[in-house]
């Protein structure tokens, strides 16, 4: 046998080409071309719509960590009056309103507030919920203070969730719980 031979004869035992994806489709009469166009863009579609509704639902933890921190910049200020503001009905209540002016000539204090731990109660929640957030912060160059921020969430997984900080305590001991 020749070299040429060798090639051009249908060996038994000579392997089969690898097989492709686009083979096994080609394979599958039951499913035409166009039905598989329409499962996959239903299928694309479905994603696209899980991912949003599932981006909008951890978003709200930002959302969360970003209205408290601001609670605490105003704090850290000295600004009893915008922490009044960020604290959702506190107005109506003069506690509230005694303990944010008590906070903020306590705390008051120069530099960037850091979050240092932020532990809520109503994190990851698909409804309403409401509850404490306990969080730590400090202004570099000073030692921590540990606070307790009563959040209140509204709506739901799909409409969205909505996020009011409610009230804030007077700094707890840091091991504490809220």
């Amino acid at each position: 046998m020749t070299s040429a031979d060798a090639g051009s004869g249908s060996d038994v035992g000579a392997e089969a080409p690898p097989r492709r994806p686009r083979d096994w489709l080609r394979e599958q009469r039951g499913l035409p071309r166009r039905r598989l166009i329409v499962i996959g863009s239903v299928a694309l579609v479905m994603f696209l719509v899980f991912s949003v509704l599932l981006a909008r639902y951890l978003s709200t933890e930002n959302v969360e960590r970003a209205d408290i921190l601001t609670v605490l910049r105003a704090e850290a200020a000295g600004n009893a009056n915008g922490l009044i503001a960020r604290l959702s009905g506190c107005r109506a209540h003069p506690g509230c309103v005694a303990q944010a002016q008590q906070n903020a000539a306590k705390l008051r204090r120069s530099g960037s507030v850091k979050i240092l731990t932020l532990s809520s109660q109503t994190a990851y929640a698909v409804t309403s919920a409401s509850g404490t957030t306990r969080v730590a912060w400090t202004v570099i160059g000073r030692l921590p203070t540990v606070q307790c921020v009563s959040v209140s969430r509204k709506g739901n997984f799909l409409s969205g969730l909505s996020v009011t900080l409610t009230g804030l305590s007077a700094p707890i001991p840091g091991e504490a719980d809220c």
